[in-house]
């Protein structure tokens, strides 16, 4: 069999594998081992036939040429001419093609990956579960009212209705009013000496579930950064550089817990764009 059709044979069944690539994913009908099998066959057509082209069709043997006058000799016309050939360039041409197509289906096939990719994440970042006018629940779902703490006492407390959402876990805690020394950005942030921080640690994202009554910290037990909770959760040990979140707090009409607003800032560890826009 000519090269010619080797090459068309090898670029038509990398279209075709490309082709049934696309429905699979699409359909969803095969699974990452019928997907890998078909991206082989589609690669490996593609990548022989550019091997058979090269060695086949592409012939430039060393050549060393005297200097001789313009004008082509007869027999070199004569050759050129032959070289002309319409039928010769016509399958070329279609060879060409043919690789273009290939290539094209090929590329859609290895964008597949990028549709996998899940949905973008938006403002997710920069967003929990609080809103203002939220009441704080605990994890039995249950609002609270400040009387219903002591000093130094703990809650871990949840947007009502949003029980369980990873990234609105908070520390309700109860200070002493001589013992509270918020920054000036966090002023009249708590109620009535309770104060409300992330539970997710600024460093890596885990959750800093443990509160020393004795030094005031806040502990994270992953890698041991701790934040003051008197001083607006600052960092004072390990490797965590900013505050923890602070939930802005009010009460409602029937004296429960709320949130005046969503924290200020986006919770979790930290990174480029934190801030929120």
């Amino acid at each position: 069999m000519s090269a010619e059709r080797w090459i068309t044979l090898l670029l038509g069944s990398s279209m075709l594998a490309s082709l049934a690539l696309l429905a699979v994913y699409v359909l969803d009908l095969g699974g990452a081992p019928l997907e890998g099998a078909l991206l082989a066959v589609a690669l490996g057509g593609v990548g022989v036939a550019i091997v058979v082209w090269a060695v086949a069709l592409m012939h430039a043997p060393p050549e060393v040429e005297e200097r001789h006058v313009l004008a082509s000799p007869p027999p070199a016309r004569e050759a050129a001419a032959e070289a002309m050939d319409l039928p010769s360039i016509t399958r070329r041409r279609f060879l060409v093609r043919l690789m273009l197509g290939a290539g094209g289906l090929l590329a859609a096939a290895l964008a597949l990956p990028a549709f996998s990719l899940g949905p973008q994440p938006g403002r997710a970042l920069f967003e929990s579960g609080w809103r203002r006018g939220a009441r704080l629940v605990g994890t039995d779902g249950q609002p609270i009212r400040p009387d219903d703490l002591v000093a130094d006492a703990v809650r871990t407390v949840f947007p009502e209705g949003e029980v369980g959402r990873p990234d609105s876990p908070a520390m309700l805690i109860r200070l002493r009013p001589s013992d509270l020394q918020l920054p000036v950005d966090r002023l009249g942030y708590d109620h009535e000496s309770c104060v409300a921080y992330s539970k997710i640690c600024t460093h890596a994202g885990c959750p800093v579930s443990l509160y020393e009554q004795e030094t005031g910290r806040i502990l994270c037990p992953c890698h041991q950064s701790q934040f003051l909770v008197t001083q607006g959760a600052k960092p004072v040990f390990g490797p965590a550089t900013r505050s923890l979140p602070q939930l802005p707090l009010g009460v409602d009409d029937e004296g429960f817990f709320v949130a005046r607003s969503d924290y200020i800032e986006a919770v979790g560890p930290t990174y480029w764009n934190r801030e929120r826009i």
